[in-house]
């Protein structure tokens, strides 16, 4: 009897009830240790109605400004924003307590974006505040931190999030131009390019900090980063400009997010079962049966493939991984698919079982993706799988700009905004 096949299908009513209930009721339980990160859940919330087409049937007018006044209402009067109401002293506020309610970095950049989706204007954003306060925020050697403590001590990681965050904070706010903008000095933006490329990995990738392994989270925020800052590396017809730029080694890069891709979806499929009945091509998905290295089959892969049927079962769902030997996740198809993107070569990985893996594994029923097969859906994983379904062109969702996860029709309104056409001339 032959393999029964369907179309794979995104279920929009049920991604939309979802979101909605997300933005509309008291999330799950198990978001509450998440409460500190309540401007990020807001930010994926209205960001994914948006990609879904139903941001302005989901909110009334009077509803929309009320989430507008929300994040304002998280705003420092020192600038930038801090990530949830929970730390606000209110009237209480003062000098000496202050610096337990610091502007975040993190907290800053999904206010703004939230903003932006919104359709706000930003016009009561601190933005000179803000970009003063970035400067303070780079350490002496490139990175970025995620807070700023007594004597302007930077706290926090000191990885490629924190500096894709702070970048494109800087590139919301002013754009790519160098140098002071507006009386304000500017980051140093050949630091932070160094400190990238310091974390360069001898495989391609990118890692937290140097000689640490690659990782397809930290790759990806680097890319971005490079791209708010306009220093990714030039196409091959355009002469050196004598800028610093990032990504040394653009063919070993793409071949380790290349690499990303794998077939084992869920942990059985991390099983060696070379010698079992049950192994053979069509129908297990062992590592040997699909894995080439240096290009040539194993010895195992040779056997397992002997008289089978040329058609790889195992190959029709593919998964993305953050790092080797890892299991799929459907955060990683992000994290690999945006930088791919932003560098102009997403076509060196095969869209269609990624989507074909996103929609049969990782949908869930009542909406939402779940982090691996057979997971329930969860706010994070949720609206990074819809972004990655909307970067690969699906039927029905909004074209996103993928390195600020926002709607292209929200970036276009930032840009459109007088005070920034000003800055930029």
């Amino acid at each position: 009897m032959g393999t029964m096949f369907f179309e794979s299908k995104i279920n929009y009513e049920r991604h939309i009830k979802y979101w909605r209930r997300n933005l509309k009721t008291f999330l799950p339980n198990a978001y509450t240790s998440n409460d500190a990160n309540r401007m990020t859940l807001a930010l994926f919330t209205v960001s994914a109605l948006d990609v879904l087409g139903d941001l302005n049937s989901a909110l009334s007018s009077e509803e929309r400004q009320g989430h507008i006044d929300w994040v304002y209402s998280c705003q420092l009067p020192d600038g930038g924003f801090r990530p949830w109401p929970g730390s606000n002293f209110g009237h209480l506020r003062n000098d000496e307590n202050k610096i337990w309610d610091p502007a975040h970095i993190p907290g800053t950049f999904f206010a703004l974006l939230t903003l932006i989706v919104l359709g706000d204007g930003l016009e009561r954003v601190k933005r000179r505040e803000i970009l003063a306060w970035l400067v303070k925020m780079q350490r002496p050697e490139g990175g970025f931190g995620e807070t700023l403590g007594e004597s302007d001590y930077v706290h926090g990681g000191n990885d490629s999030r924190f500096g894709y965050m702070a970048t494109a904070i800087r590139w919301i706010l002013r754009g790519n131009l160098e140098g002071p903008c507006e009386g304000v000095p500017d980051i140093d933006v050949d630091k932070f390019v160094a400190c990238v490329r310091q974390a360069e990995s001898y495989d391609g990738g990118i890692s937290e900090a140097q000689y640490h392994e690659a990782h397809a989270g930290f790759t990806c925020c680097a890319v971005n980063a490079l791209y708010f800052l306009d220093r990714l590396p030039l196409p091959p017809s355009q002469k050196p400009d004598g800028r610093l730029r990032g990504v040394s080694n653009l063919p070993a890069t793409l071949h380790w997010f290349a690499s990303r891709q794998t077939a084992t979806l869920e942990d059985d499929d991390a099983i060696d079962t070379y010698g079992d009945e049950t192994d053979s091509s069509a129908t297990c998905h062992d590592a040997h049966s699909f894995v080439k290295m240096g290009g040539q089959l194993s010895m195992q892969g040779q056997v397992s493939l002997e008289k089978e049927d040329p058609s790889h079962y195992e190959l029709s769902w593919v998964g993305m991984n953050g790092r080797c030997n890892k299991i799929a996740d459907t955060c990683y198809a992000y994290w690999v698919c945006a930088p791919l993107q932003i560098l102009n070569h997403l076509e060196i990985v095969d869209r269609k079982p990624i989507r074909k893996w996103l929609l049969d594994k990782t949908q869930h029923a009542v909406g939402g993706f779940g982090k691996v097969t057979g997971d329930p859906p969860d706010i994070y994983h949720s609206f990074l799988g819809l972004v990655v379904l909307a970067m690969l062109g699906e039927t029905g969702l909004q074209d996103v700009d993928v390195a600020l996860c926002i709607s292209s029709k929200a970036r276009r309104h930032l840009e459109s905004l007088p005070w920034r056409r000003e800055i930029l001339g």
